[in-house]
């Protein structure tokens, strides 16, 4: 098989490497890059455990081609602590157990920081609609919405203090 060699940033990290044509994203990530946090759950598209974001926008990574990524810049679930400190959605999860067997808990992450980034003033049912393309089997989604709610006061007040 022929390989191109693709270039983007990845959790702030300018990456090279060579793919072939076919390669999906998340198994670039899982398997060249040995980014395991996102999950590989249907491969279809509808689950969302392989949720990153890809120049601002939430992409389920199963259905999207490595090579598509040339010149981007990812986040995975990797790259949202900074400096070994939770990112407000993880510490959020964390605190309002909004995660039980973990595995769909990658790409709810990361959605999540991307509702956040989209509207960080969200409603009970701005939340549940933004987070509806990612699955969860064991929650209940309740405390998720809740983790949710708890990352955005948070954000809201860094950012309050800040200024």
């Amino acid at each position: 098989m022929s390989k191109t060699l693709v270039s983007m940033n990845i959790n702030g990290k300018k990456v090279e490497e060579a793919v072939e044509h076919r390669t999906l994203l998340i198994h670039f990530l899982r398997e060249q890059l040995n980014l395991t946090g996102a999950h590989i759950g249907c491969e279809t598209g509808h689950c969302g455990a392989c949720t990153v974001d890809i120049d601002g926008d939430s992409v389920k990574s199963c259905t999207h081609l490595a090579v598509q990524c040339e010149g981007s810049d990812i986040l995975t679930v990797e790259g949202l602590a900074q400096n070994g400190v939770l990112h407000a959605v993880q510490e959020g999860f964390y605190k309002e157990h909004g995660l039980q067997c973990g595995y769909c808990t990658p790409g709810m992450l990361v959605r999540s920081y991307r509702l956040l980034q989209e509207n960080p003033n969200p409603t009970e049912e701005e939340i549940r609609i933004g987070i509806s393309g990612n699955l969860c089997r064991c929650t209940g989604y309740q405390n998720i919405v809740k983790a949710v709610q708890y990352a955005a006061k948070k954000l809201q007040e860094t950012a309050t203090a800040a200024a």
